[in-house]
C-alpha cells in the first residue's frame, strides 16, 4: 500500500496526489507556446510549465478551461495514473482489433435450418 501512495504522491511524500497530463503534447500539436496557452486560459505562463511538469495540480476551473481550449474531455488531458503515449492509445487499439479472430457468422448452420445453436 505504501508503494501505491508513493507512486501517486509528489516527491517528498507531502501534498495531494500527483496528476499526470498531456498538456505539453497537446500544446505542441496545436502550435501554442506556453505564453499563448496561458493567455487563452488566463494564467501566468509559468503556471503552464508547472502543470506540464506535474509540479502543480490545476483547480477544477482551470482544468475545464484547458479542456475547452483543447476541445477534449478533462479525462483525455489529466489522469491519476501515468498516461500511455497517444500513439499507443490510437494505434494500439487498432493493432489489437486487427489481431482478433474474425467474428462468427450471425447465424450458424443449425440455426439457419431451424435447429438450436
Amino acid at each position: 500500500m505504501a508503494g501505491k501512495l508513493d507512486r501517486e504522491s509528489p516527491p517528498g511524500g507531502g501534498g495531494p496526489p500527483r496528476l499526470h497530463n498531456r498538456i505539453a503534447v497537446l500544446r505542441l500539436e496545436r502550435g501554442l507556446s506556453r505564453q499563448a496557452l496561458a493567455d487563452l486560459v488566463g494564467v501566468n505562463h509559468q503556471t503552464i510549465g508547472y502543470l506540464e511538469r506535474g509540479d502543480y495540480n490545476p483547480s477544477l476551473e482551470l482544468a475545464f478551461r484547458l479542456s475547452e481550449v483543447f476541445g477534449l474531455p478533462i479525462e483525455a488531458i489529466f489522469s491519476r495514473m501515468p498516461l500511455r503515449p497517444m500513439s499507443e492509445e490510437l494505434y494500439g487499439r487498432q493493432r489489437q482489433a486487427n489481431a482478433l479472430p474474425p467474428a462468427p457468422a450471425s447465424m450458424s448452420d443449425e440455426t439457419a435450418e431451424g435447429g438450436r445453436p
